[in-house]
């Protein structure tokens, strides 16, 4: 059995899907649960519904970093009183975008901020997006690791450098993969990979977006988090079976409440 522990079932909605069939056909190849992300807390609502809708689906809430200029100003404290809904098992996604920049990058790093606090106060993980913004992803968590205590968490749809895996590893987080893991050019990620402790590791969709090879050019959906799997097993040399256990197994420590 598989987790798919970040994707977007609200965006599959607004995009016409028929989430009966979308939940269905994840289970028929073999995911236990789905992790359905909030990237707005004007949407928190709407994602918690999801997830009330399937046993099997369990939700977070917080504010990408993209949206964190425009969204509310929201505070650890009311991002602690929504955690406490039994659907709620996440923080985030939060982080920093410095690709993109949506979002004024101070107001991205206070919003950080806001939710590694919330994490701790909860015990809840920090799901965290970084792109381009490395540096200052680990110097805040360093920071905020020293200053306040630990805190659960886990670097979603890792795509960045080999330093930033072992720096987070190294405060405790762990790495998601994604589709990006199979995708021709992406050899500087498979090297960064390969280096993870197996007992690190999670696997995603963050479907809609990023479908994995030999599913490329179709709309993501939590089904295909198969295909990153088998290629994450391969690449780490174990078998599916062992890959499925191990990351299944990491979800349910880091995401105690969905356990």
């Amino acid at each position: 059995m598989l987790v798919d522990s970040h994707c977007h079932l609200d965006y599959l909605e607004r995009d016409g899907r028929d989430l009966e069939e979308v939940v269905g056909a994840a289970r028929r190849a073999g995911i236990e649960r789905l992790v359905t992300i909030c990237t707005k807390v004007t949407q928190f609502e709407t994602v918690r519904a999801i997830a009330e809708r399937f046993e099997d689906v369990t939700c977070s809430v917080g504010i990408h970093p993209h949206e964190a200029g425009s969204e509310p100003e929201t505070t650890t404290e009311q991002l602690v009183a929504w955690a406490r809904h039994p659907k709620v098992v996440g923080i985030g996604e939060t982080g920093l975008d410095y690709f993109y920049e949506h979002s004024p990058r101070g107001t991205q790093q206070k919003s950080f901020r806001a939710h590694i606090r919330a994490a701790r106060e909860t015990g809840l993980p920090l799901i965290v997006h970084t792109r381009d913004a490395d540096e200052d992803t680990i110097a805040i968590l360093r920071e905020e690791h020293r200053e306040g205590g630990p805190f659960p968490g886990v670097i979603h749809c890792f795509s960045s450098s080999k330093w930033l895996g072992e720096e987070a590893v190294k405060l405790g987080l762990y790495i998601s993969i994604s589709g990006i893991l199979t995708f021709k050019k992406a050899e500087e990620l498979r090297d960064a990979v390969r280096d993870v402790p197996l007992d690190r590791l999670l696997v995603e969709t963050d479907s809609p977006y990023l479908a994995p090879v030999p599913k490329r050019g179709k709309q993501n959906e939590p089904a295909f988090v198969v295909h990153t799997a088998e290629a994450l097993a391969a690449l780490k040399d174990v078998s599916a079976e062992e890959l499925a256990e191990v990351t299944t197994r990491n979800f349910r420590t880091l995401f105690a409440k969905a356990a």
